[in-house]
């Protein structure tokens, strides 16, 4: 991922360092799990856990490393052979009975695990900020729009308690694609245990804050990583669903919010009066990028038999790239939504644009509640809405049907009048965000 995009938390946990930190780990708890069960000898185990605890290998030499796997064209055998150096002769118990995939996938596991930790803490600032914000906006009222005309009013407050509770799903989805990735396969080279203990695998396993795999054959199944990625995929999309809000929100013609800009910012090189919503322009990009990372996944679930390669270089691409791409954007747009300028005398001055039509379903089932047809009632009101609509808002909704005479045989000038009161569509915001903050 390129560094304009990328946070530096998550960025290590997909650097080579912390890749055969991790390589090592599985190595070591696996020769202590071993030495427990007699598969070798004891005391060789202890003096490699000892070597771990010591930190033996020291400063990860990464070009060492390389230079290795130039001869050796192999990452785990480069790596074995480099820390191999390390140790005495008990080296030689390192890797029994396994097979690269049993450190390769658990190695993955554990960093897609960092990496939805790291994810998860992101979501949860991003709640926080939209609580706080949706509090203040509660009762902010503004218009809601359907296909982009002007609807009803809801409030600025509900827009926000929206995106909280779509947020707070993606979080449950977010823990459960976590557990689901999380889980080590130490169990050889098709997966039968045949050349070392299951129990070696738990132990790895609960060493590493994994559960073991069920079955595996070489690899673990690609369907995990396939929901995995879906996953962060459906978060991202609800990042674009706000940013594109905002975006809209802050047009010219709308302005009721609109992005943070800083002293000295610079909104075009050709047009000093602008103010563009840039970022969140960027976070629908980023969502696109992020979403672009889900088909690859789902293609390597199919893999040939027991195992192919056909997996391992889609992932080395889409485990940093989609992860490093999601905590940048989930990052910017908690920044967004915490800076956000919000224009409440906007808000209402958009609500007042078009005459009062936003009050027209009441007038039309106050009609109909009158002794009115459905269809006789929606006639009358649509019949005064388009003057009004024709006029763009220099005529009144009220002052017209008050003048219609078939209106007014059903409904009085108070009775109106009661019909275009704005807190009447407020009435129930109480309860609806009792239901999404509880």
């Amino acid at each position: 991922m390129i560094p304009r995009y990328s946070r530096r938390e998550m960025t290590a946990i997909w650097s080579a360092e912390n890749r055969y930190r991790i390589w090592w780990q599985i190595e070591v708890f696996a020769a202590e799990a071993m030495g427990e069960i007699g598969m070798i000898p004891a005391d060789d185990a202890k003096t490699i856990r000892a070597a771990y605890d010591g930190n033996a290998l020291g400063e990860i030499d990464i070009d060492a490393i390389d230079a290795i796997e130039a001869v050796t064209k192999h990452d785990v055998i480069a790596f074995l052979t480099w820390a191999g150096e390390k140790l005495g002769p008990e080296k030689r118990w390192l890797h029994q009975g396994m097979t690269s995939s049993d450190v390769l996938d658990t190695a993955l596991a554990v960093q897609l695990k960092q990496a939805a930790d790291l994810l998860l803490k992101d979501v949860d600032a991003l709640l926080g900020v939209l609580k706080r914000r949706a509090l203040e906006h509660k009762l902010t009222p503004t218009i809601g729009r359907s296909h982009g005309i002007h609807a009803e009013p809801v409030t600025f407050g509900l827009k926000l308690a929206q995106a909280y509770a779509e947020f707070a799903r993606n979080r449950e989805r977010l823990v459960a694609a976590r557990e689901g990735v999380a889980t080590c396969a130490i169990s050889g080279a098709v997966g039968t245990f045949a050349n070392i203990d299951p129990g070696v695998e738990e132990h790895v396993a609960a060493e590493l804050g994994l559960s073991a795999e069920p079955i595996s054959t070489q690899v673990i199944p690609r369907d995990r990583h396939a929901m995995f990625f879906a996953t962060l995929a459906v978060i991202a999309s609800s990042i674009e669903r706000l940013a594109t809000e905002i975006r809209h929100l802050q047009r010219t013609e709308v302005l009721e919010a609109e992005e943070y800009f800083s002293p000295g910012q610079k909104g075009s090189s050709a047009m000093p009066h602008k103010r563009n919503p840039v970022l969140t322009e960027n976070l629908t990009g980023l969502a696109r990028m992020v979403r672009g990372y889900v088909t690859p996944a789902l293609e390597n679930v199919a893999l040939w038999h027991e195992r192919d390669i056909s997996h391992s270089s889609v992932e080395r691409f889409i485990g940093p790239d989609a992860t490093i791409t999601l905590d940048f954007a989930l990052a910017r747009l908690t920044s967004v939504v915490d800076k956000l300028l919000v224009y409440p005398e906007r808000m209402q001055k958009n609500l007042d644009r078009m005459g009062g039509l936003i009050h027209s379903q009441r007038v039309l089932l106050a009609l109909t509640q009158a002794g009115l047809s459905r269809e006789e009632a929606y006639a009358l009101v649509q019949r005064n809405a388009m003057k009004v609509w024709e006029s763009d808002g220099e005529l009144s909704l009220l002052n017209l049907l008050k003048a219609d005479p078939d209106v007014s045989t059903c409904l009085s000038n108070d009775d109106l009048d009661a019909l275009f009161d704005l807190d009447y569509h407020l009435k129930h915001v109480d309860v609806i965000f009792e239901r999404v903050f509880g």
